[in-house]
């Protein structure tokens, strides 16, 4: 069963979100939180598999409890679910650690997708804003080329940076950080669109410019 955490200031949201999750077989909510400062509280405690979070809430909102979970180093995986489709909101929780962001109008079989290919260690986005979020990073990583400071990286994605600078490929970064080389994939990619890099040396070699290597 993968072990999701629901957040979201709207108890009935929680309430149907979590009904719908048990009629699933692969799925179990094991916390509950209304606000980011909750959410971290029960998220250290229980440690579930993949969060789902919705971004606006009153007091500690969605893109406060994203950065707060990476500042505290805990690498969750996050599933943003908002009603709200908005470019800018999706690129904003992207940038702060999300990995993956749907809709709540999406159905029970593509939400369960989801929260299987976020536990899984890779990333899940809405299909009708994979194009509009891919053109709005590739315009990020040309402004990064133009001198500005990279997009932050995950703790995992400064691992496989460094196993980059050391030569490894993707399946030999696989066998160093035990996992699977599909997942090594996606960091890889991760990598070199917040680094606004075409490839592995001008990935390692801007890394290098901007002092995430020792």
């Amino acid at each position: 069963m993968i072990r999701v955490c629901l957040v979201d200031d709207q108890h009935l949201v929680r309430e149907g979100v979590k009904r719908l999750l048990d009629l699933s077989d692969e799925v179990e909510v094991v916390a509950e939180a209304d606000d980011g400062m909750a959410a971290l509280a029960v998220i250290g405690e229980t440690r579930p598999d993949v969060v789902l979070l919705d971004l606006r809430m009153p007091r500690h909102d969605g893109i406060w409890t994203l950065e707060a979970l990476r500042d505290s180093g805990i690498e969750i995986p996050v599933l943003v679910l908002t009603t709200f489709d908005d470019d800018e909101l999706a690129l904003e929780a992207i940038r702060a650690g999300a990995r993956g962001y749907l809709l709540k109008d999406v159905t029970l079989q593509q939400l369960v997708s989801a929260v299987r290919t976020l536990a899984e260690g890779r990333m899940m986005l809405r299909p009708a804003i994979t194009d509009r979020l891919l053109r709005s990073l590739r315009g990020a990583g040309e402004a990064q080329a133009a001198g500005a400071e990279p997009l932050p990286l995950t703790e995992r994605e400064l691992d496989v940076l460094r196993l980059l600078a050391a030569g490894f490929s993707n399946r030999e970064i696989a066998g160093a950080l035990f996992l699977a080389e599909g997942t090594v994939k996606n960091h890889v990619s991760s990598v070199l669109l917040k680094l606004g890099s075409r490839d592995r040396t001008r990935a390692v070699l801007r890394a290098l410019h901007h002092g995430l290597l020792d």
